[in-house]
């Protein structure tokens, strides 16, 4: 299973692998707060694409095809995540207000749609 959480909540047994999916570090979070959770800013979309978005609800569909294309052509970036959920709980972290439109979200469906053409969701 693949969910999504916002980085300020507290870990729960049930996250399993945790990855941080943002390409600056979270604003008054500490290291240690994140426990054993892993940096990913290779993942996270590209800064003239973060800046586009600027979390606009009206370019979330764009958005979303825009960074899909990121992650096509940089498949090294995301591949562990994969093989993680494939055994087991994986929450990707964000930092975002909003808990919908946000790149985190757009990864979980890229990566479930991953999963599933692999037959594995």
């Amino acid at each position: 299973m693949i969910r999504t959480k916002r980085v300020y909540e507290p870990i729960a047994a049930e996250d399993g692998a945790r990855y941080l999916v943002e390409r600056l570090w979270p604003r008054g979070v500490k290291k240690e707060a994140l426990g054993s959770a892993v940096w990913l800013k290779d993942v996270a979309p590209s800064d003239d694409l973060r800046r586009w978005f600027n979390h606009d609800p009206v370019k979330w569909v764009e958005f979303r095809r825009r960074y899909q294309a990121e992650l096509d052509a940089h498949p090294a970036s995301w591949e562990g995540m994969l093989e993680h959920a494939r055994a087991g709980n994986v929450t990707l972290l964000y930092s975002a207000h909003d808990g919908v439109h946000n790149n985190a979200n757009a990864l979980k469906d890229y990566l479930v749609a991953k999963l599933s053409r692999a037959g594995m969701a």
